[in-house]
């Protein structure tokens, strides 16, 4: 029997078992909402859920699937309520990014080798145009490899409209699901090229590097300076990276960190210590095809101290993004 499948532990060994499937409720609910502070939030309630359960004595054959149902079932209820959030959300909808640099196996144990696809920026954008099931039955099968049987029993329907969902759901996200085609060795060596030509003002260098349809998105979530919407082309791209970037170099204490930001190459852009803004790059065929920067400080929180970007702005005399 599996360490996963292990029968109900004794009562000393509960904790033990909670912080064990912990990583897999977050898991789920993290991909399944693309919130960092909303998938918390499921996390403590459904391990809240398995503790009562533990303590009713109920046999758990398999804490890690019990936990996957309630988990599954409270992000369902979670995304048809922010989805009403999310129509009202000011500008570009982004989800919060987690910092994997290091955390590869902390993040997901259960998946450690998919963290690069299944995490993706790209992927969690995709996954917002999927109904709660759709994006449910997706992930649960395609990426945590749950069998249909099992994804039925989670999801609480048939099994043929299981296989149907998956189907629409496949369908539905096409060619638009990103697929890593180059080595993180060779994603980060890019990134590395990326922002040293934006640091330094080398348009020339930055447009090699650029997709010739790069799009760049910005979540400001109106509580921080934005662009009105997202642009594409590398010309356009380009000159508007360099524009913000020299705006930054003109403060003291910029520092620009390359980091992991979702499994994939990106960048905290850090002023006087205080986090200004997060940057996560998608890469095709070795070239830079998409920025996601997110200056909404409600979803950088999680990730430390974070800078009024707004009162930047006005210290440098500078005009908003996009402008």
């Amino acid at each position: 029997m599996s360490a996963e499948d292990r029968p109900t532990p004794a009562a000393g060994d509960r904790e033990q078992l909670l912080a064990d499937v912990r990583p897999v409720a977050f898991g789920i609910a993290y991909r399944m909402l693309g919130s960092v502070t909303e998938a918390e939030d499921v996390v403590q309630e459904a391990l809240l859920r398995v503790h009562r359960s533990l303590e009713a004595g109920e046999q758990i054959a398999s804490p890690r699937a019990f936990t996957a149902t309630v988990a599954t079932r409270l992000a369902m209820d979670e995304l048809r309520s922010a989805r009403v959030r999310r129509e009202r959300y000011v500008g570009d909808w982004l989800p919060e990014p987690i910092l994997t640099e290091g955390r590869g196996d902390t993040v997901d144990p259960a998946r450690a080798t998919e963290t690069a696809d299944s995490l993706s920026m790209a992927l969690l954008v995709v996954l917002e145009s999927l109904s709660p099931e759709q994006r449910a039955v997706l992930l649960l099968h395609d990426v945590f490899g749950y069998g249909y049987a099992e994804v039925a029993t989670i999801v609480g329907k048939g099994e043929a409209n299981v296989r149907q969902l998956a189907v629409r759901a496949r369908r539905h996200v096409g060619d638009r699901r990103p697929r890593f085609t180059t080595t993180p060795e060779a994603q980060s060596e890019l990134a590395s090229r990326f922002f040293a030509a934006a640091r330094s003002g080398d348009l020339a260098g930055l447009e090699s590097l650029l997709a010739h349809d790069v799009e760049l998105v910005g979540d400001g979530g109106g509580k921080a300076p934005s662009l009105a919407r997202s642009q594409r082309g590398r010309s356009r791209v380009a000159h508007t990276l360099t524009n913000w970037l020299r705006a930054l170099r003109r403060l003291p204490g910029t520092e620009v960190r390359l980091t992991e930001v979702n499994g994939g190459p990106g960048a905290t852009f850090l002023v006087e210590g205080l986090l200004l803004a997060v940057w996560a790059l998608e890469v095709r065929d070795g070239q830079v095809a998409g920025i996601r920067a997110i200056v909404n400080p409600d979803k950088l929180a999680h990730l430390g101290p974070v800078g009024d970007a707004n009162a930047l702005i006005r210290r440098i005399g500078g005009s908003r993004p996009g402008d």
